[in-house]
């Protein structure tokens, strides 16, 4: 089996193996979303990338390696969005109701019809043999928004006695929830209004509850 290469590189050629990657990493996530995991070849990856298939080889190892490095890509850039979301909208001189309702509207509307998240999506709901993300980086952004929340608990803005928990229950009451009703009804999506409504009914409920 090859191994991905780690040979030192000067600066110049670092930079075009850094393209090829990139490269070889969009070439996969388009086939492996529209194709999917087993059908989809190295040379067919190689093929759309235009490198040879000894480059994908080089790079990745091989292709379980790559289809993670596609999935892994793809959660660090939702991550990176998720976080820029929680550090913008769940500020400590905002109205609590108003900033949980802002960063829920924001991941609903602005997140989860991103190209980024959908692809995400159909890549992790691929059956095996296709790979998974390493075991903590799907929970990634729940770990994030549970340090937001302790410090709301610490402040005294929330009674929270199971910060995993609380975020489990505010996830599913506002963005879980509107995602599920936007796979029952995509033209839902466009629906601001009633998503606007919904989201807020389920920060009413949290807060309810953890108050």
């Amino acid at each position: 089996m090859a191994t991905p290469s780690t040979a030192p590189q000067s600066p110049g050629r670092r930079k075009r193996t850094e393209m090829k990657r990139a490269a070889i990493l969009d070439a996969a996530e388009e086939l492996f979303v529209s194709e999917g995991f087993e059908v989809t070849s190295v040379d067919a990856i190689a093929a759309r990338a235009e490198v040879s298939k000894r480059t994908v080889y080089d790079h990745f190892g091989d292709k379980r390696a790559l289809f993670q490095g596609v999935l892994e890509r793809s959660g660090d850039v939702l991550l990176t969005t998720i976080r820029a979301a929680i550090d913008e909208e769940l500020t400590d001189d905002r109205d609590l109701r108003e900033a949980l309702h802002a960063f829920a509207q924001r991941v609903t509307t602005e997140t989860f019809p991103s190209s980024v998240y959908v692809n995400f999506r159909r890549l992790n709901a691929q059956a095996p043999p296709a790979p998974r993300l390493p075991d903590g980086l799907d929970d990634e952004p729940e770990r994030s928004l549970e340090q937001r929340f302790t410090r709301y608990a610490d402040r005294g803005d929330l009674h929270v006695p199971d910060p995993r928990r609380a975020v489990q229950h505010f996830i599913a009451l506002t963005m879980r929830l509107a995602l599920d009703v936007i796979d029952e009804d995509p033209d839902l999506a466009r629906n601001t209004g009633e998503l606007h409504a919904l989201i807020a009914d389920g920060v009413d409920a949290f807060l309810r509850a953890y108050r």
